[in-house]
């Protein structure tokens, strides 16, 4: 009776599991990519039940049905804050060469902010310069203080900018501080509880319980890093607020852009935007949004990304730059699994004579994601794209030029999660003097990177290309 009782249960699971097949044949390949749905369903095959649960918690890039009807408020909500951006900036289309205007065109429709003159911009390529910059700025505000940042430590760089937060909050300035919940999950608690004990209004972005009805879900994040001091200064990079040397035995290299201008009212309307998703409450006050001062000559624009944006992803806009390039691209990043439009968009720049350069990193901090990153190495070495290995440090510099006219510097990487699940914003700058001085950048990591050959590469070990393809098959879902 036990046996058959146990051949009964057999039979039972036996079907579920090709029941689950077969339903997830049907609903993983909606609105999902192909290079995704591949590998859902590749896991699907293998270990059904598994891959079902984890389906119900990760399978959708959708945010809570709350922040989805507070985000669909918006456009109501911020009608006045939007109409006072419009009025005070003065939108001017840049000066591009034929094949990039409807890359510029695609930046304005897919982000909803303008392009705007009258910008100046410094590039921070030291650690410690551009923390010290952000503190002295700080320093120096006389009205308000917004940040907004993935990793906020409570590390000797992350009490630096509290105690700065403090000192402002004295003078009688207004401190808002929007940290996510997971990037900074092993600091959260002091690094909020400190901040509230010294008048800074601070709130947990997307936070993550079992039990809350409004959690959100784990993989969903808000990796953007943005400071506004006074709506007349403005940062946004790869920075977080935390020690560069903060993983064990790995020190970061980043690079943070510092503006002024027009500009800096878009990365306030970001900001404006996600205080509004966490705390319900509407930041339009004049002294948020103040008549800009021209500062310099530069063309700049923002462009935020993530799920609240379907349409906007920084992966259709790298792709269009990629195509619309005639001489030269240069991509850094510290993570790098492409979709297969990307892979035929700078494979086909190099057919067009295109010089490409990847600049990644040697150093990892993330075992799974780099053997994957690595399966593409010899598909794009035969294609004719140079790679080059960062050595010593983690660079975790995100940005891209493109011939001599357009540079994206901000938050995201080059992979689904930073395309489709992770809210980003870029700052796109339309300029030959700062596209020269990323240039300058650019060949400095040249100079301190390995340049992979495809002869050298293809001699790695059989259990190495092994393992980077298995890694290979699951980067969709990375």
């Amino acid at each position: 009776m036990s046996l058959l009782a146990n051949l009964s249960w057999g039979s039972v699971y036996f079907a579920s599991e090709w029941l689950i097949r077969l339903a997830m044949l049907i609903v993983v390949p909606f609105r999902r990519s192909p290079e995704a749905a591949k590998g859902w369903l590749l896991f699907v095959f293998f270990l059904p039940w598994p891959a079902l649960v984890l389906y119900h918690i990760i399978g959708r890039p959708n945010y809570p049905r709350w922040r989805r009807e507070r985000f669909a408020r918006l456009p109501v909500v911020f009608k006045g804050v939007a109409d006072r951006v419009r009025a005070l900036t003065e939108r001017q289309e840049p000066e591009l060469p034929e094949n990039l205007k409807q890359a510029a065109t695609l930046i304005q429709n897919l982000g909803r902010f303008p392009s705007v003159d009258g910008n100046s911009v410094e590039l921070l390529c030291s650690y410690d310069e551009s923390i010290n910059r952000l503190i002295a700025d700080i320093d120096r505000a006389t009205g308000h203080v917004h940040l907004l940042f993935y990793i906020f430590a409570d590390d000797r760089t992350g009490w630096s900018v509290i105690d700065a937060l403090a000192h402002a909050v004295e003078r009688g300035v207004t401190c808002r501080v929007l940290i996510d919940a997971l990037g900074s999950r092993a600091w959260a608690p002091r690094v909020v509880d400190a901040l509230r004990q010294r008048g800074v209004a601070v709130r947990l972005v997307l936070p993550v319980t079992l039990l809350r009805r409004k959690s959100a879900r784990a993989d969903l994040r808000n990796h953007r890093k943005i400071a506004v001091i006074d709506g007349m200064i403005g940062y946004v990079g790869s920075q977080n607020i935390v020690d560069a040397d903060f993983r064990p035995g790995i020190t970061n290299q980043e690079l943070v852009v510092r503006a002024t201008g027009p500009v800096i009212l878009e990365l306030q309307g970001v900001f404006v935007a996600d205080w509004f998703l966490e705390t319900q409450e509407i930041l339009h006050t004049p002294d948020l949004f103040p008549t800009p001062a021209h500062t310099g000559h530069v063309v700049a624009q923002v462009l935020p990304s993530g799920p609240d944006y379907p349409e906007a992803s920084v992966g259709r806009l790298i792709e269009a730059m990629v195509h619309g390039a005639r001489r030269r691209v240069v991509i850094t990043t510290p993570y790098f699994i492409p979709n297969e439009g990307l892979l035929h968009a700078l494979g086909t720049a190099v057919l067009r004579g295109v010089e490409v350069h990847l600049v990644l990193s040697k150093p990892a901090d993330q075992l799974l994601v780099s053997l994957a990153q690595r399966s593409y190495y010899a598909e794009l070495l035969g294609a004719g794209i140079r790679i080059h290995l960062y050595r010593d440090k983690l660079l975790h510099a995100k940005h891209m030029s493109v011939d001599r006219r357009v540079s994206l510097i901000g938050s995201s990487n080059v992979d689904m999660r930073s395309f489709t699940l992770n809210s980003e914003v870029s700052l796109i700058l339309f300029d030959r003097e700062v596209n020269a001085e990323l240039r300058t950048e650019q060949e400095r990591y040249f100079a301190s990177s390995e340049e992979l050959s495809l002869d050298t590469w293809k001699a790695r070990s059989l259990a190495s290309k092994t393992i980077e393809n298995i890694a290979r098959l699951v980067s969709p879902l990375l």
